[in-house]
């Protein structure tokens, strides 16, 4: 189809765009290396087929947003399988007499009918989102909060500006194929395997052969030289994500739950810095997801920060990350550091210290970005290197460093099972389930009447299980949370010394808990200290128990009580355990449902406690994160709120105070306990 001077012109744009091109993404590959840590590259097969079907089926993407959301499925079908039609769009150009996608045979056929249908969900697709930024009210999904720290350009408008850019020139390329396809029909005749093409063919039928050949050759530029001219600037827009984003599923660690935090190497005399103060101290992972954000704000839109007017948008922590590199890409490329501290030019302290670590912007990010880990890594360079955290969590590290508890508690652990008749490991050393009580037990006496509940269940159903009683410590989920990583390692270390001690040998043994951070941190953080322990929940005991008939058939009412149960964020979206109180929920209620909020299971909102927050004043907002989630429940018209966490617990309690009808608030295990027989 081309001619030869045209040919030429077209490799040597080529040559010299795909080497501006391939600048560009040498520059974002030096500035990942300029990170810390290493990128995964184990069981590469098993992540890249992971990474294919997170990519083609978009099922992320689509958990929200539904209309969006499909059109966007359409726009990365069309652009993947444009891969094909641009190459052979290329044969078609460069090889005299190339006919094969026109041939009469079935894989033409369909490859037409695909062309032909891709383009038009491409199309429509994008338009409909150059519509909904630019003229389309009530996007506020778009914006953010006024109190949201951006990057000047951000603030100034370079996203719209980006979204322009790059939307035109889709419309640009796919449009030109699309209208090359017609004119092509309305030279040649119509194709039933192209009907979008062939209705538009009209438009040029009444062109003579000279001016529809000039017209195919026109579209062919418009559609593959415009990729040359754009591909120079692709790796500086957030259209990287087409290849950054399939590259963090790839290359991203493997961890033992969403909220894994790793392991600071404190033996490491060559370390001076802990924790993340600018770009080059993040994981090369975390440079990745910079990169690899597609700027959809869907992380922010479950943030319960960001819902309750906090300064904190996971979303524009990514997209200020990626600005500041823009700015500096070469120098920071070439090893210069980076000018700016994140604290105060990615985020904001206050949006740091808003952090619930819920993880809701991990479990719903398309692309695999973790902003949470980022925001947990500028605490610990906030705690460990400046020195400078709220002052209301003093109280909870020295308590942790002196009494083993963030309460500052100096009465024994065990005091609260006095006259319970509770076994510890010392008088019942052949136990087959460990109760971890946890500080809350320990030093809260509304958890104390959870754990009463579950001593009463574990006996009646003839478990056989012990406390380690006063030898037990915190787990140190707070200071971890809170960037007091040196706390942390010294108390994981010291439980994870006494329960080898009572662990070992041959006998299978597991670990019981009420408390979901309890759970957390010893199921899937200690495993970095030499422990590695099976860690159940008590509401999967109790499931468990029931299912083997252990428990009497009064636990199942007969009268049943309307009950909604709130997850909590480390029990359901850290830890995937979402069906186990439900279970026993459902026989506590004699076959009945339970009444679900709006937001549950995985996508459950956080009840404000997490992150250490229970342990200072919830940062300002336009609500409070604990009342908003006490009303979504009460909302549901359910006369019992079920939890099954002890802060999740008092949480609810401060939030229902001044509530003229409240709602019964009970652990999943106390609804059990009360249903037994005396």
């Amino acid at each position: 189809m081309l001619t030869d001077i045209e040919k030429l012109l077209f490799i040597i744009l080529g040559v010299l765009t795909l080497g501006a091109t391939l600048v560009g993404f040498e520059e974002a590959w030096k500035v990942i290396q300029r990170g810390q840590g290493d990128l995964r590259w184990n069981n590469f097969i098993r992540r890249a087929i992971n990474a294919l079907v997170i990519y083609i089926s978009q099922r992320t993407t689509l958990k929200t947003r539904r209309v969006t959301s499909l059109l966007h499925w359409g726009v990365v079908i069309g652009f993947t399988y444009f891969f094909l039609v641009n190459f052979v769009d290329m044969l078609y150009g460069f090889i005299p007499n190339f006919t094969w996608p026109n041939q009469n045979a079935f894989l033409p056929d369909l490859y037409r009918l695909f062309a032909d249908l891709t383009s038009v969900a491409v199309i429509v697709g994008v338009a409909y989102f150059l519509l909904r930024r630019f003229l389309l009210p009530n996007k506020k999904e778009l914006k953010y909060h006024s109190n949201v720290l951006l990057h000047p350009k951000v603030a100034a408008g370079a996203i719209t500006a980006d979204s322009l850019i790059v939307g035109v020139f889709i419309l640009i390329h796919v449009g030109s194929r699309f209208l090359g396809s017609s004119v092509y029909i309305a030279d040649h005749g119509a194709d039933v395997f192209s009907p979008f093409a062939t209705l538009v063919s009209p438009l040029f039928s009444g062109l003579g052969s000279e001016s529809l050949l000039m017209l195919e050759h026109l579209f062919w530029w418009l559609a593959l030289g415009g990729i040359l001219l754009f591909t120079p600037y692709f790796p500086y827009t957030k259209h990287a994500h087409l290849f950054m984003a399939p590259f963090n599923f790839l290359t991203r660690p493997e961890r033992t739950s969403l909220g894994e935090m790793e392991k600071l190497d404190f033996e490491d005399e060559t370390k001076e810095q802990f924790g993340a103060n600018k770009l080059e101290d993040l994981s090369k992972k975390h440079l990745v997801d910079a990169f690899a954000c597609i700027m959809c704000n869907r992380c922010q839109d479950v943030c319960p920060a960001y819902i309750t007017g906090k300064e904190l948008s996971p979303s524009a922590l990514e997209i200020n990350k990626r600005y500041l590199i823009k700015d500096e890409m070469s120098a920071i490329a070439g090893g210069a550091a980076s000018s700016h501290p994140l604290l105060g030019f990615a985020i904001s302290q206050s949006a740091v210290w808003a952090c619930t670590t819920c993880a809701a912007c991990i479990e719903i990010c398309p692309v695999g970005n973790e902003p949470m880990l980022d925001i947990l890594d500028i605490r610990r360079d906030a705690v460990l290197m400046q020195g400078d955290f709220p002052a209301e969590l003093q109280g909870a590290f020295k308590g942790m460093e002196r009494q083993s508890n963030p309460w500052q508690n100096p009465e024994p652990r065990f005091a609260w099972a006095k006259g319970l008749d509770i076994p510890t490991v010392d008088e019942n050393p052949d136990f087959d389930i460990l109760f971890w009580t946890g500080c809350a037990v320990s030093y809260d006496p509304r958890a104390q009447i959870t754990a009463r509940a579950l001593v009463k269940v574990l006996k009646r159903a003839g478990v056989n299980f012990a406390v380690l009683g006063e030898r037990e410590n915190c787990t140190g989920d707070v200071a971890r949370r809170a960037g007091k990583e040196d706390t942390y390692q010294e108390l994981a270390a010291t439980n994870v010394e006494t329960l080898n001690e009572f662990l070992g040998g041959e006998k299978k043994r597991r670990i019981v808990a009420t408390c979901p951070h309890c759970l957390h941190n010893i199921g899937r953080e200690y495993h970095q200290f030499g422990g590695e322990y099976e860690v159940i929940h008590h509401t999967e005991l109790i499931d468990e128990l029931i299912a083997a008939n252990r428990l009497p058939e009064s636990v199942r009412q007969k009268k049943t009580p309307n009950v909604t149960f709130h997850d909590p964020c480390y029990l359901g979206r850290h830890n995937d355990i979402v069906e186990a109180p439900r279970d026993v929920l459902k026989s506590y209620l004699n076959g009945g449902e339970v009444t679900e909020m709006p937001r549950h299971g995985k996508n459950s909102l956080c009840c404000g406690a997490g992150g250490a927050q229970f342990w200072k004043e919830e940062e300002h907002g336009s609500a409070q994160v604990n009342v908003v989630r006490y009303e979504e429940a009460k909302s549901t018209g359910a006369e019992v709120l079920a939890v099954g966490c002890p802060f999740c617990m008092q949480m609810f309690e401060t939030a229902q105070a001044g509530d003229a009808k409240p709602m019964i608030i009970k652990d999943v295990v106390e609804l059990i306990a009360e249903a037994l027989p005396e």
